[in-house]
């Protein structure tokens, strides 16, 4: 689909050629693709641009977060991996106006993009089956963590790594990940990085 003006779009993903393949894809569009390395000062600078983010750690979660605090709320088009539906899910809740995976197609990048600036919502089947369900890639949160389990999940959102994590707690490596196995089975996710957006949304960084 051909577009009659010219937006701006920012890549933000850690691989220099999947950068510049979509830049080359979207740039035959007339889109103006850039890669800012501050993505809140080149939204200043460009209202109305798209943000493409790559999702793979804790920090990408982090910077979308950010990314949908700001007001006006700029437009974010998640990239996850396409194996998981359920982080999926969690950047449509967590603010995202659209999803695709970072694997799709060029063809169908293309779509996404155009559909999301004229408008729509676009994501995966499966993942909005979950938002459907009511499910938002969660199974349902038995009980709530302690204070301890929520400094965990503080130190690691704000990137701590597993094992500065247990020299600070005092347990070893290994059993600090047993730990956090325990501690997303209790909340009902599968991953840190499900984790570190149910606090957000919970609210539990807050107190």
């Amino acid at each position: 689909m051909q577009v009659t003006a010219t937006v701006h779009v920012a890549i933000l993903d850690p691989l220099p050629m999947f950068r510049r393949g979509v830049a080359e894809s979207l740039s035959s569009l007339g889109h103006s693709v850039e890669e800012p390395a501050d993505v809140e000062a080149w939204l200043r600078e460009h209202p109305g641009g798209l943000v493409l983010l790559t999702l793979n750690v804790e920090e990408d979660l982090n910077r979308l977060t950010n990314l949908c605090s700001l007001r006006p709320r700029p437009l974010v088009m998640a990239l996850p991996s396409a194996d998981d539906i359920s982080l999926g899910a969690l950047a449509m809740r967590t603010g995202a106006r659209s999803v695709i995976a970072r694997e799709a197609t060029v063809s169908a990048l293309r779509r996404a993009v155009s559909a999301t600036l004229e408008g729509e919502a676009v994501m995966p089947a499966d993942v909005a089956g979950l938002l459907v369900a009511g499910k938002g890639g969660r199974a349902p949160r038995r009980s709530a963590p302690s204070a301890e389990q929520i400094v965990w999940l503080r130190e690691l959102a704000e990137g701590r790594t597993v094992a500065g994590l247990a020299l600070d707690t005092g347990y070893s490596e290994r059993a600090m990940y047993r730990l956090l196995r325990a501690l997303y089975q209790e909340i009902g996710v599968g991953s840190r990085l499900e984790a570190i957006v149910l606090a957000h949304e919970n609210g539990w960084f807050e107190n």
